[in-house]
């Protein structure tokens, strides 16, 4: 096809992840690295032995009770979407499956129950027959349909049951629950691949930057907001809400990870600071937002109407500070699912040093328990993993 014979360059720097001992970088347009974390020397492909054959999601989920690892792979051609699902071992592919889409999609995570994988089909669309007549290879196609797909943890295409849901660009999932209610942050447009051929890129993305504009179609239409799909598996009927305002843009959900597939009563996230993010056109978290989920109070919104919102803390990190790659770390031996800490980096842009912030889960608005300098830059990303233990085939 293109670039001998590849849709897409080769990269591997979205994410991070460890399974049955190894670790793994990866982003989702190629095969995760193995990479020692002493040495970060790369080991090589992970193709599960021969068995995976594509690309591989930048968010794989460990599946509750049985330590499998989920995954998906997208294309742009046909089979658009694969599903598959690896041994607790990390040595057999145990399950693989095309969910027969109809069309190629950017699918950064799924989510995970103890019963069912959550599937997002967003109108994030990859179309070669685009890229060939001029225009871009990745498109938010703003007039396209959004849903969600949960399916059997062994199932087949024949066996998701769809859910129609607006439109919207969702990449993280926060939380998947057992009766099928999943939560995400939620924006109007994609952020990605960037402005249509023509436009001011740097104005393009500042004003997507901004708090949201109700008079502006393009004015805060990266604002990211937690939002709630409740998915009835009898009726078939999907119920949405928001569950934050418009006071902050958040992303990059963090659980412990010790709860995925349950009921989730705490929630983590990255803050954006969106004046910082809109005057330099990219994006910069200011801080971190604690959710507590089952703490909710109604606000009145902008048209005057009352809505039931989750109460949220936060940890602001400084002024002209801002971090990246937050991981949750659950305390062990901890008996209530906020007991641990937040991990992130965070880099001062006063003084040009970089540190690594260890936060209180507990005394969440309170100063960082620990600060430590490190020697030298740790350059903004994408997502960060915490691993307290060595892995013993490492």
């Amino acid at each position: 096809m293109l670039r001998f014979g590849k849709v897409n360059k080769d990269i591997c720097n979205t994410n991070v992840f460890e399974h049955s001992g190894k670790v793994y970088s990866i982003a989702e347009n190629y095969l995760p690295q193995e990479i020692d974390i002493f040495s970060l020397n790369t080991h090589g492909n992970w193709d599960v032995n021969g068995s995976w054959d594509r690309c591989f999601t930048a968010h794989p989920k460990r599946a509750p009770g049985t330590g499998e690892l989920v995954i998906t792979g997208v294309d742009a051609v046909k089979p658009f979407l694969v599903l598959g699902v690896v041994s607790a071992d990390g040595k057999r592919l145990v399950h693989k499956v095309d969910l027969k889409l109809e069309r190629s999609i950017i699918c950064h995570e799924i989510g995970v129950t103890e019963q069912y994988n959550v599937i997002m089909d967003i109108p994030l669309v990859v179309d070669i027959n685009r890229l060939v007549q001029g225009g871009p290879l990745i498109k938010y196609e703003k007039d396209g349909y959004a849903r969600i797909g949960v399916m059997p943890r062994y199932g087949d295409s024949e066996s998701i049951m769809w859910f129609d849901v607006q439109p919207h660009c969702i990449f993280h999932i926060s939380i998947a629950l057992k009766k099928v209610v999943v939560r995400g942050f939620r924006q109007l447009k994609a952020i990605i691949p960037g402005p249509d051929f023509g436009h001011n890129k740097f104005e393009w993305f500042s004003r997507g930057f901004k708090p949201i504009n109700d008079e502006s179609i393009e004015d805060g239409s990266f604002f990211s907001r937690l939002h709630e799909w409740r998915l009835n598996m009898v009726t078939g009927e999907a119920k949405e809400r928001r569950l934050t305002g418009d006071e902050f843009s958040m992303d990059f959900p963090m659980i412990n990870e010790n709860y995925i597939g349950s009921r989730n009563n705490y929630g983590y996230a990255q803050v954006a600071d969106s004046n910082a993010s809109s005057s330099c056109a990219l994006p910069k978290y200011g801080g971190v937002a604690k959710l507590c989920l089952e703490d909710q109070n109604n606000r009145i919104s902008k048209n005057g109407s009352e809505e039931e919102m989750i109460n949220l803390k936060y940890h602001k990190i400084g002024e002209k500070q801002f971090c990246t790659g937050a991981a949750f770390v659950a305390r062990n031996g901890g008996l209530e699912e906020d007991d641990g800490w937040i991990v992130t980096f965070v880099h001062s842009e006063e003084t040009n040093v970089s540190q690594v912030h260890i936060i209180d889960t507990k005394k969440f608005d309170g100063e960082a328990i620990v600060k430590i300098t490190l020697p030298q830059r740790v350059p903004y990303g994408f997502h960060g993993t915490f691993i307290s233990t060595i892995p013993k085939n490492v």
